[in-house]
């Protein structure tokens, strides 16, 4: 039987599919973290036993704090390892978030409703536009936190296969919208109060009288959508989709061309559905007194608490009201008992993952446990620090570090509340605005998200990508995504310098130099 995924004479050869072999002949992805969670417990024996600390002021704590390598390999190690692996598990950030909204999205696919839609939806449109259409929904998407990886990432896979084109080429172009291009977005949200925040504590911890708004980077951040959209489409056309090869529609994912009048009625039914409930969402979150309003901790009454915390259950039921309304319409979903099917379904089809994220999390939660991360931080950051570079070498330099870094910790708050009080008043010293410090932080940050193991929904991004491929692994990931990490933090780097050389402001009242 010929194989469903046929690979062209491109993915035989090359840096590409060696990165793609190399990774792929390793253990399955769950025994590779059980490995790196061994090669952990040794690293860190070994900066124990030598003494490895450092001092650095956190912004998040407000203070100066030292911290020591932590074993693993002593009493007190292997107790906390017993004793925190359950909840390292369910207290896993990706775990009840995706698996709550894969309760709604499996009721809208088991119903049909994705099929239907897309098919109306994807008709006469280039290919062009919808690889940047799937791009930039995936960037736009950050505003509502962590929503994007679990909804736009499976959607697009889904989107490029009802189109005809490479599921995993459909997938990866929306990663590297949502995670690639987590920081760039048309508004701005969670992520920048969140960092103009800990921003302004590394200045206030330093003494210095500035203050840096959550549009500081406003600008800026709206060209780099535009940017990331055009260097996301072209990766996609150009090396992605050509590396992958042809993909042969598999029985259970074929879909016909033409939408029945059935499914018309069911879509006209579905979306007055769905417009109902946006109308009803929208008047809990938007009025004055909005319920889903409530104070945050300076006293100011907005939805941040929402958006970080409640948009998933949401998410949950803007896509289980439509998918039950079109199946009940079209008659794929014929009562509650079917509903509570679909719901079982796609949580059969999580199986896989939840093995994955077991291990990972216990990964994730044993190494930053260790505190091998903020010490490697806060040592890049001292050793930057000290080579006495200025001006745009130094920007680039910066980037380049906190990209590598991120690599090895990847929660972008965690890391600039280590590095901020270190690189901003530094920087300011040096004439550099703290907003400028603040968004040369950002694309570093975001631009290696897609390639690192320990960002926390990589391991969901690998299950997705099984779904299509069953062949495919950690390597198979990691090589479809480098091509975007590459170009996103060389032109998102050069788009900077050209804005730094053209003094343009970064945001609002925000300028690039002090």
């Amino acid at each position: 039987m010929e194989d469903k995924n046929k690979k062209s004479q491109a993915k035989e050869s090359g840096f590409l599919a060696w990165v793609e072999r190399v990774g792929n002949s390793l253990p399955h992805p769950a025994m590779i973290f059980v490995i790196m969670i061994a090669i952990l417990a040794v690293i860190a024996q070994v900066c124990y036993m030598n003494g490895v600390s450092v001092d650095f002021f956190d912004a998040g704590e407000g203070k100066i704090v030292k911290i020591s390598a932590v074993p693993l390999l002593n009493a007190k190690g292997i107790r906390h390892i017993f004793s925190t692996a359950v909840t390292n598990f369910t207290g896993f950030a990706p775990l009840g978030t995706v698996l709550v909204a894969m309760l709604g999205v499996g009721v809208a696919e088991y119903a049909g409703f994705f099929d239907a839609g897309l098919k109306k939806l994807l008709s006469n449109v280039p290919s062009l536009v919808l690889t940047a259409t799937v791009v930039f929904v995936g960037i736009i998407s950050n505003i509502a936190s962590d929503a994007g990886y679990v909804v736009v990432i499976p959607l697009g896979a889904l989107i490029f296969l009802t189109a005809g084109k490479h599921p995993i080429a459909g997938l990866a172009a929306a990663f590297a919208g949502v995670s690639g291009g987590f920081s760039a977005n048309l508004l701005f949200g969670p992520t920048d109060a969140l960092l103009s925040g800990l921003t302004n504590e590394a200045l206030r911890a330093a003494s210095i009288d500035a203050t840096v708004d959550v549009t500081g980077n406003w600008y800026f951040l709206i060209s780099s959508t535009i940017i990331l959209t055009c260097i996301g489409t072209l990766v996609t056309e150009l090396v992605v989709i050509p590396n992958l090869g042809e993909y042969k529609l598999a029985s259970q994912h074929e879909v016909k061309s033409d939408v029945t009048e059935v499914e018309k009625k069911g879509l006209r039914n579905a979306l007055i559905a769905l417009v109902i409930y946006i109308i009803i969402l929208g008047l809990l979150m938007f009025p004055e007194n909005a319920i889903l309003k409530e104070p945050d901790k300076y006293g100011k009454i907005n939805i941040n608490n929402f958006l970080a915390h409640g948009l998933i259950p949401a998410l949950f039921l803007l896509f289980l009201i439509p998918g039950f309304v079109y199946g009940k319409s079209v008659g794929t979903i014929k009562d509650t008992n079917d509903l509570v099917k679909a719901m079982s379904k796609s949580m059969e089809s999580m199986g896989g993952y939840l093995v994955l994220a077991f291990f990972a999390s216990q990964f994730v939660a044993l190494f930053g446990y260790t505190n091998l991360g903020t010490i490697l931080s806060v040592n890049g950051a001292n050793f930057l620090n000290n080579i006495g570079l200025k001006g745009i070498p130094l920007i680039i330099i910066f980037i380049l570090l906190t990209s590598f870094l991120n690599l090895f910790m990847g929660s972008a708050s965690a890391k600039w509340a280590i590095m901020a009080p270190i690189f901003v008043p530094m920087f300011f010293e040096m004439g550099l605005s703290p907003e400028l410090t603040q968004i040369a932080y950002r694309i570093a940050d975001s631009s290696t998200n897609i390639i690192s193991p320990l960002m926390s929904y990589f391991a969901m991004i690998v299950v997705f990508m099984q779904k299509y491929d069953k062949e495919s692994g950690l390597g198979t990931l990691i090589s479809t995504m480098l091509p975007y990490s590459i170009s996103f933090l060389v032109f998102w780097t050069v788009w900077l310098i050209a804005w730094m050389l053209l003094k343009l402001p970064l945001g609002p009242g925000a300028g690039l130099y002090v």
